[in-house]
């Protein structure tokens, strides 16, 4: 289902707040050996939310976190300048669902996580615990999938 202008713009206006790049070009995929890459098409409802992803591997997740990293205005930094919390309490890194141009015309709602390591993860809208999905990130690949929530 492709969006109208009128729904991208509203829901790029509180994304923005956060991040004034987001959804405004493509998107880098940095894949190869050993890495992938997810695309998950979203319905409407989502868009301007935040998506999580959590690796079955804790340390996966730690380093995803570093990588993700963005500025939020929340305070929940630890004095070290990397803006969340270590040990068992690490952030989930996220990304905004946003709308994405289609080949043709039109737009879709979509998340873009541009480069994981391969393997099993487990996606969370931002701040809860249930797992909404889980994917399996190819190795060299991407895999592009629907929300299942």
């Amino acid at each position: 289902m492709t969006l109208s202008d009128q729904q991208a713009t509203d829901a790029l206006a509180h994304v923005r707040e956060h991040n004034p790049h987001a959804g405004q070009g493509s998107v880098l995929l940095d894949i190869g050996d050993g890495v992938g890459a997810l695309v998950v098409r979203m319905p409407e409802a989502m868009l301007g939310h935040e998506v999580e992803i959590e690796s079955e591997d804790p340390r996966v997740t730690a380093e995803l976190a570093h990588l993700y990293a963005h500025e939020h205005g929340d305070d929940h930094s630890h004095g070290d300048g990397h803006g969340h919390e270590h040990g068992s309490g690490h952030a989930r890194p996220h990304v905004a669902v946003v709308p994405r141009p289609l080949p043709g015309g039109g737009q879709v709602a979509c998340l873009v996580f541009g480069s994981l390591p391969a393997g099993r993860y487990t996606l969370h809208e931002k701040g809860s615990p249930a797992v909404a999905m889980t994917v399996d990130v190819p190795d060299g690949g991407v895999l592009e999938t629907a929300w299942s929530a």
